[in-house]
C-alpha cells in the first residue's frame, strides 16, 4: 500500500490529544495500564509524563508531537503491519513515526512482554 501526500498531511494536522485517550482505554481494555504506555511513550519520544500532559493540553499535532521529541535510536527495529502499512517500508519521516507509536501501542494491547515492545532483548 502506497501512503499518500493526503494522507500524510492529514496524519501530521491531527491532534495527538485526540488519539491519546483512545491509547489509553486501548491498552486499559487489555488488562494493561497507563503507566505501561507511559513507559512506552517514553522510550520512543524521551517524553515524561508532565511533558505528554503539556502537550495534550496545548492540542499539539502529531507533527508538533514529533518535532520536539527525540526518537530513541532503537526505533529502527520496530518493524510489522500496522494499519494495512508496514512500518518499515513508510517513506514519509512523520508517518512513519506516527506508527511506529501505534504499533508499540498495539503490541502493548496485545500482550507482549515489555522488553520485546521496548527493542531491549
Amino acid at each position: 500500500m502506497k501512503v499518500t501526500a493526503a494522507q500524510n498531511d492529514r496524519i501530521a494536522k491531527m491532534s495527538f490529544a485526540s488519539v491519546y485517550p483512545h491509547y489509553i482505554t486501548k491498552v486499559e481494555k487489555k488488562g494493561r495500564t497507563k503507566a505501561e504506555l507511559l513507559e512506552v511513550i517514553e522510550w520512543l519520544t524521551a517524553y515524561t509524563e508532565a511533558d505528554l500532559e503539556k502537550l495534550v493540553a496545548a492540542k499539539a499535532s502529531f507533527e508538533e508531537f514529533f518535532a520536539k521529541a527525540q526518537l530513541n535510536p532503537n526505533a529502527k527495529l520496530i518493524t510489522g503491519v500496522i494499519c494495512g502499512y508496514r512500518v518499515e517500508e513508510i517513506e514519509y519521516p512523520l508517518t512513519q513515526q506516527v506508527r511506529y507509536l501505534d504499533k508499540l501501542v498495539d503490541e502493548l494491547a496485545k500482550g507482549k512482554k515489555m522488553e520485546k515492545i521496548l527493542r531491549t532483548s
